[in-house]
């Protein structure tokens, strides 16, 4: 299910409060800056610092390659 664009406009990451990517496919939000990705489980994302997942800098290249080939840009 895709977040309601209200929702979407409004959330940042909770450490840095930058504008989020949002995988609506892999269901995560993804802090670029910080290389944090914010899973979302049952339509709500899990915004927590601590249950954040930090990515490697392989894996965040390939989220970035995702992110352009799916014209992806920032929540706000």
């Amino acid at each position: 299910m895709t977040l309601d664009s209200r929702l979407l406009e409004i959330l940042a990451c909770p450490e840095d409060k930058g504008p989020l990517l949002y995988f609506e496919d892999e269901n995560f939000l993804y802090n670029e800056r910080l290389h944090r990705r914010y899973l979302i489980k049952e339509d709500i994302p899990i915004m927590l610092i601590d249950e954040s997942e930090t990515v490697t800098e392989e894996e965040h290249e390939n989220l970035m390659e995702l992110a352009r080939s799916k014209g992806l840009s920032p929540t706000f």
